[in-house]
């Protein structure tokens, strides 16, 4: 079975160059429009994601799925007849959905507490069918294991992104069209990579296939996961409807409210999903993994890999909380020149650890078939956060909308952790590390802030904050390996064991040419 390690180090590559520059391209956005405009982009962002889920997400999960188990048998023509029928169905979907929004706008525009924001919706609305297209090439590379090609196209998204918005912003700009531009961009960007991906399909020596009864299968197989996905993509569209309402009726303006909600969902929350860039590079390798295992009933591979990536999780999430515990203060000032984006930061780091815990085991669940009860332990989760954003605003004001998060990811995780257990039947012991980085915490925190107090008085904040985070994470990192919390050695292990097999093979290649 192909590594996963060298998986998820191409994936990771790529992810965090993505990431990367998806942050800096956020840092220019917030310096460039302003809080108010970037909280109109995400609302409106927010309800078009509900729509891209009922497109996508289904259909990139089956066939990646579909092509894996293919594979198994070398059987390629039913994965071209796979992509060909699910071009179809992805495509057919998307249109109906832009002409149905298209027509009835009006009715739409209901939704929004800000009329603009329709606006901007109408202008995403393209970006549906070229994502559609995405989608279904994606998830049969995802399937074929080319994750090169996919992470490539996914870069090139994000930096034609960015080129189109640098060109298009002005000075002078209201904050509606400043938000108008980044949404051409964005429809652009998917453009680009739908068509890249396409290419990319069949340089691989990808094939379409003749349009058969297939797309039934999967249509029925994809429909649940696609019910479940677009019920759970409710909440962020929910939440960028009620947040600001409740703040404006506990004293904000509406103009307040909505830079609030801008600085809290695109200033601070970036910050947490960092280490998702890492966890979501394990995950994409998990998914066609763990589903060959499945067919191939190798539950000892399974027991595994879920041991190994649940420990992997944890330590990358915990790995700067206690960076943004001790000085997120100063990466709010120094990135966003916005005090209220670094103090949200410090009181919201430890929610990196539930939601890492809940993408890794939503993966693994979503690998053995189980993404319905994913949902539901989503949803779970998700009544907590609806609670504390509709009742907390008068007591904590957008600190409600953390509350409800940390609340909502905990019970989700731990809801999944349990299912795990049950459903697989396997052992998961990670209290006692689990334990013990929360230990190792403490004093990564009292340092990180002791050296950065220090460094105040002699470099700027740049080198204050690179110094004092560098060496607060490498003190987390040499305690979890003192303490043998996570075994970088066994990683180093299975890389040599799996270079040395590539390279003797290789070797009895030439050596049989030759004779």
């Amino acid at each position: 079975m192909k590594s996963i390690f060298k998986n998820v180090v191409i994936i990771t590559a790529f992810t965090l160059l993505t990431r990367m520059l998806g942050f800096f391209f956020r840092v220019y956005l917030s310096r460039t429009i302003g809080a108010e405009a970037l909280g109109l982009y995400q609302v409106a962002l927010s309800v078009f994601m509900v729509f891209l889920t009922l497109v996508s997400s289904g259909v990139t999960l089956i066939i990646s799925r579909m092509t894996a188990s293919y594979r198994v048998s070398a059987d390629k023509k039913s994965i071209a007849t796979l992509v060909s029928s699910s071009m179809i169905v992805a495509v057919s979907v998307s249109i109906i959905l832009c002409v149905v929004i298209f027509l009835f706008r009006g009715l739409f525009s209901n939704l929004f507490t800000d009329e603009n924001c329709m606006n901007i919706l109408v202008i995403l609305l393209p970006s549906l069918i070229f994502s559609a297209v995405y989608s279904v090439f994606r998830g049969a590379m995802w399937g074929n294991d080319n994750y090169f090609g996919l992470c490539a196209s996914e870069l090139l998204e994000q930096i034609v992104k960015i080129v189109i918005c640098v060109l298009v912003l002005a000075s002078g700009m209201t904050a509606l069209q400043s938000a108008m531009s980044v949404a051409w961009s964005f429809t652009l960007s998917c453009f680009v990579s739908a068509f890249f991906v396409m290419l990319l399909y069949f340089f691989y020596g990808g094939k379409m296939g003749k349009p058969s009864k297939i797309y039934r299968k999967v249509i029925r197989q994809s429909a649940p996961i696609t019910g479940v996905r677009v019920a759970g993509s409710f909440v962020q569209p929910l939440i960028a409807l009620i947040l600001p309402a409740q703040l404006t009726r506990v004293g904000f303006t509406p103009s307040q409210a909505m830079s609030l909600y801008g600085i809290a969902i695109g200033m601070t929350l970036p910050f947490l999903f960092i280490p998702s860039s890492l966890i979501g590079s394990l995950a994409t390798a998990l998914v066609p993994d763990i589903s060959m295992a499945m067919v191939q009933n190798d539950n000892d591979h399974i027991q595994k890999r879920v041991s190994s990536s649940l420990i992997f999780a944890l330590f990358v999430s915990f790995l700067i909380v206690p960076c943004f515990m001790a000085i997120g203060d100063k990466f709010g000032i120094f990135i966003y020149n916005e005090p209220i984006s670094g103090k949200l930061l410090q009181y919201s780091a430890w929610i990196m650890i539930p939601m890492g815990l809940t993408n890794i085991t939503s993966a693994i669940l979503n690998s053995v078939g189980l993404e319905v009860k994913s949902f539901l332990n989503y949803v779970c989760g998700s009544i907590f956060l609806f609670l504390s954003v509709l009742i907390l605003p008068k007591f904590i004001g957008i600190n409600a909308l953390i509350v409800g998060m940390g609340l909502s990811s905990l019970i989700s995780s731990s809801l999944n952790l349990l299912m795990l257990r049950k459903k697989l039947k396997i052992k998961i012991e990670i209290k006692q590390k689990f334990l013990l980085m929360i230990l190792f915490s403490i004093p990564t925190m009292a340092i990180t802030s002791f050296i950065s107090s220090l460094l105040s008085y002699i470099f700027p904040m740049f080198l204050d904050i690179l110094i004092s985070s560098v060496i607060g994470i490498g003190f987390f990192t040499l305690l979890c390996i003192i303490f043998n919390v996570i075994n970088f050695s066994f990683y180093l292990f299975k890389f040599k064991e799996k270079f040395s097999v590539k390279k003797m093979a290789q070797k009895n290649k030439k050596k049989s040419k030759t004779i």
